[in-house]
């Protein structure tokens, strides 16, 4: 190993890099509708919601950030005031950047859960845990090619995951076509098997060990079923190294780093809590591991 190398890739890791496009649209078009116009684009409000959720400020710290990150690049564009941000980030569009590489969507699914409110860790151990302990849950689906984020559902603690995944596969392009789709147990659903019939899928979906055949009266009992019987022929272990489903340690990993970015959310309202999720997948690429 050269270790010059690798000490300098990890020193890279550390720096701070903060790019700005400076054809970025800032300012909203005209409209041309009734009322009040918007004076901020998106794509503005979804700067100072990355850099906000990247950074763990609050609100009105964010607008002297981005303040002085307008200056430093030399830029005189306005910056959000407190309200604007707060009441746009209700109902901004977040743009999930992601790569498309060639042949057929392979998609890893799954889903991990954020604290909204409750008390730290060293408090739980030492106290317990209080009454007012309440998560929500994140969904996504990742590409295995390129590692990126390609579907992202936000929901309660209590929500199942397999309700979920037919809205995580709506996200894709119809044009899009999915080659596999792999989750574990909590996906073995006919309304899961279904959906991933209807997008002409295969799934690789573990089956639970107490699974027994479905009646074959729909495709997807057959697809369903015919993973139970490859399982048992080959033994789980043997199929989970054959079908590929050990590639469900990515999106885990994946999800190692987004909770990099924040294991908390802030926001109170559930359409801002939507808002401030998505601009955690939007950053996760930033902590990814630099080599170069």
């Amino acid at each position: 190993m050269n270790w010059s190398s690798y000490n300098a890739a990890l020193r890279r890791r550390g720096s701070l890099l903060v790019w700005l496009d400076r054809e970025m649209e800032w300012l909203a078009p005209a409209s041309h509708r009734p009322g009040r116009p918007q004076t901020f684009s998106d794509a503005a409000i979804q700067f100072c919601l990355g850099i906000k959720v990247l950074f763990g400020l609050a609100p009105r710290q964010t607008i002297g950030m981005v303040e002085s990150l307008l200056k430093m690049a030399g830029l005189d564009w306005p910056v959000p005031d407190y309200s604007t941000l707060c009441r746009r980030q209700k109902t901004v569009s977040i743009q999930i950047p992601f790569r498309r590489a060639g042949g057929d969507l392979n998609l890893l699914v799954d889903s991990t859960g954020v604290k909204m409110r409750g008390d730290g860790e060293w408090q739980v151990r030492k106290h317990g845990p209080g009454r007012r302990r309440q998560w929500r849950k994140v969904h996504l689906a990742m590409d295995v090619a390129t590692g990126d984020i390609r579907a992202v559902e936000f929901t309660s603690s209590h929500q199942g995951d397999s309700p979920v995944l037919s809205d995580l596969l709506a996200q894709i392009p119809a044009d899009q076509d999915i080659g596999t789709v792999t989750a574990d147990g909590a996906y073995d659903t006919r309304r899961c098997h279904t959906a991933l019939v209807e997008r002409g899928a295969t799934a690789i979906i573990l089956i639970r060990k107490n699974g027994r055949p479905w009646n074959e009266n729909c495709p997807a009992a057959k697809a369903r079923n015919k993973i139970l019987r490859a399982s048992r022929h080959f033994g789980r272990a043997l199929w989970k190294r054959w079908s590929g489903y050990h590639a469900r340690s990515r999106i885990e990993a994946q999800m190692l780093r987004l909770k990099a970015v924040g294991d908390r959310i802030a926001s109170r309202d559930p359409d801002r809590q939507t808002a401030e999720i998505h601009p955690h997948c939007a950053d996760e690429p930033l902590l990814s591991p630099r080599t170069g």
